[in-house]
């Protein structure tokens, strides 16, 4: 005698790729947009960002000037245009940086374990102990400020983060019934390493490259603020800051329009954080 078996709608998958979250959808957008707003910014400025005029000095938005002008008379616009070259450069290049070293060191520290690990994440603990600002500042006041120290500062806060998060992942993938069938075959690590661990353990450390890259806007514009990061008359979002915060009641604009794109482009990295979150996530959950 046939059973039927009665048809079970299949259960919609979760993992449909990044354009597949609404949240995905809009930060990977706005990304796309500001990356495009930086590479071709002389053809986009409106104005010479660094064009002094007398007569313009602390002029409202006008149709010409949409974001005013500031103490210099220069155009704000075209400031923020260029300041998204220097400071997503630096988000951007820091992470990047911090990836390429922080991976390796990671997923070499948690498949061996033992000494090995020992010996890699104790200098990598102390590092991630100290405060992060507060460790930024300590290397630039060693090597001197400019948007490439700050870059580099950022990579070394950076580093251990990512290096926490891969040494994580690469535990529990390790321990994983292929890696020890693989292990019993005499599978070379290295090859174990590269064919099985990394694919099943890089995706926390993308999701987590991608948010920090958001923090990492914010580090730089602070440090730039502080007259740590790229120095005037280089045109940069915290720069910008510190340009008019002595007339933030006289001419507003000044400060809110770089405050604005600071703001947009960390909103912009989390949301396409989260879209990757939901795409690389092994169980198809989002946290």
């Amino acid at each position: 005698m046939s059973v039927a078996i009665p048809n079970v709608p299949a259960r919609t998958s979760r993992r449909q790729g990044i354009l597949a979250s609404r949240k995905g959808r809009v930060g990977f957008a706005i990304l796309v947009a500001l990356i495009a707003i930086a590479v071709f910014a002389p053809l986009i400025a409106p104005h010479d960002p660094n064009a002094i005029d007398a007569s313009r000095i602390l002029a409202g938005p006008d149709l010409a000037h949409p974001f005013g002008s500031d103490a210099l008379g220069r155009d704000v616009l075209s400031r923020v245009i260029y300041a998204y070259r220097v400071s997503l450069g630096v988000a951007v290049g820091s992470t990047l940086l911090a990836f390429l070293f922080g991976v390796p060191l990671g997923m070499y520290a948690g498949y061996h374990g033992g000494w090995v690990d020992t010996l890699i994440m104790r200098p990598i603990d102390m590092v991630l102990a100290l405060p992060a600002l507060l460790l930024a500042v300590a290397l630039i006041a060693i090597i001197g400020p400019g948007s490439d120290v700050a870059l580099l500062a950022i990579a070394v806060i950076y580093l251990p983060i990512l290096a926490r998060v891969v040494r994580s992942s690469t535990l529990v993938v390790a321990s994983q019934t292929y890696v020890e069938a693989a292990r019993a075959r005499g599978t070379p690590s290295r090859r174990i390493i590269t064919r099985h661990v990394l694919p099943n353990a890089i995706g926390p450390a993308i999701v987590q490259a991608t948010i920090l890259m958001g923090f990492a806007l914010q580090i730089e514009a602070a440090l730039s603020f502080l007259g740590l990061g790229a120095q005037p008359p280089t045109s940069s979002l915290g720069v910008m800051l510190a340009d008019g915060r002595d007339f933030l009641t006289q001419a507003p604009w000044i400060e809110i329009f770089p405050g604005v794109a600071i703001a947009i482009t960390v909103l912009a990295f989390n949301f396409f954080g989260d879209g990757l979150r939901a795409r690389l996530d092994p169980r198809g959950v989002t946290r």
